[in-house]
């Protein structure tokens, strides 16, 4: 299923770090960003952690709730948040159902072989469970940056 802005955010009930668990009507009233990510603790992963975890006050003063999902256990998340002190939430998708909901479960390939999983991509939804914002293929670098920009620049446009 592929995605587009204007949609309806598919609803989702999940475990996360911590033994907690979290649905997306639960955060209604507030932006949601949603990041799916390949795998805890490999470079690029790691470091878009870092990169929302240095921008989480500034996102947080726009009302907006930071959540990655990767089909990591709630372990490896756990001990993914400890040795990096991340403050996000982390969803386990193990049985990719969110991931196949939101359409970033596909087929990759490397070296030639061809193998299913996730796509980096970031959505951005409004307060009322609508896509506002979707990016796919995303590259880490200054990625983050522009999700706050997109968000700050959306903000303005509200209080205008």
């Amino acid at each position: 299923m592929i995605l587009n802005i204007n949609d309806q955010a598919p609803e989702f009930t999940a475990k996360t770090d911590g033994d907690g668990e979290i649905s997306l009507k639960d955060l209604r009233g507030q932006m949601v960003v949603l990041y799916f990510y390949p795998k805890d603790d490999t470079s690029g992963c790691t470091q878009e952690a870092l990169d929302f975890t240095e921008h989480l006050k500034e996102f947080e003063k726009l009302n907006t709730k930071i959540i990655g999902v990767s089909k990591d256990s709630v372990k490896k998340h756990d001990k993914f948040k400890a040795k990096y002190d991340l403050p996000l939430t982390l969803i386990s998708d193990e049985e990719v159902k969110i991931c196949e909901a939101y359409g970033v479960y596909v087929e990759k390939s490397m070296y030639g072989k061809k193998y299913m999983g996730i796509e980096r991509t970031t959505l951005l939804i409004n307060d009322s469970g609508k896509i506002i914002e979707i990016w796919r293929k995303v590259k880490v670098k200054d990625h983050v940056s522009n999700v706050l920009k997109t968000i700050q620049e959306l903000d303005k446009t509200i209080a205008a």
